[in-house]
């Protein structure tokens, strides 16, 4: 089992109550392969949302060199991180050893992420986790 970004298989958790429906994805998970997540869901966001941006690459967060910050300047570092250990715990309990995950998001983001409002270099706060934990991750670009 794999874990998933649950907007890929059409939840509707974007910040704009939207999803990022992916067919192939989709298909993977009707068979029984993915254990869907949504991060900022998990981190008590409401859905819609606004949008949240990363102000250093998701590994620098998880050192304290960084925040993750809301369009009108709330601090969601703490939330964050939170729903992205919890997520962690979820991947040791059921032993998933890989994780599809939105390409660009700021918690998802694998290889590039909004930092400072820009996609950027660098991961997403749970991204960072996840990798740093043995986890191997790929966005949906990938598959």
């Amino acid at each position: 089992m794999k874990l998933v970004s649950a907007c890929l298989i059409g939840v509707k958790c974007k910040y704009d109550g939207k999803s990022n429906f992916n067919k192939k994805i989709f298909k993977m998970f009707k068979n029984g392969e993915l254990f869907p997540i949504c991060p900022e869901v998990f981190a008590g966001l409401p859905v819609p949302r606004e949008p949240i941006t990363l102000t250093a690459p998701g590994s620098k967060i998880l050192e304290g060199k960084g925040k993750v910050i809301s369009k009108s300047g709330k601090d969601l570092t703490k939330n964050l991180k939170k729903s992205a250990e919890f997520i962690l715990k979820i991947c040791k309990n059921l032993g998933i050893k890989e994780a599809i995950l939105k390409q660009r998001s700021p918690s998802c983001g694998c290889g590039e992420t909004y930092i400072n409002e820009k996609i950027r270099e660098g991961d997403g706060i749970l991204t960072a986790l996840l990798k740093k934990n043995g986890i191997k991750c790929y966005s949906e670009e990938e598959i």
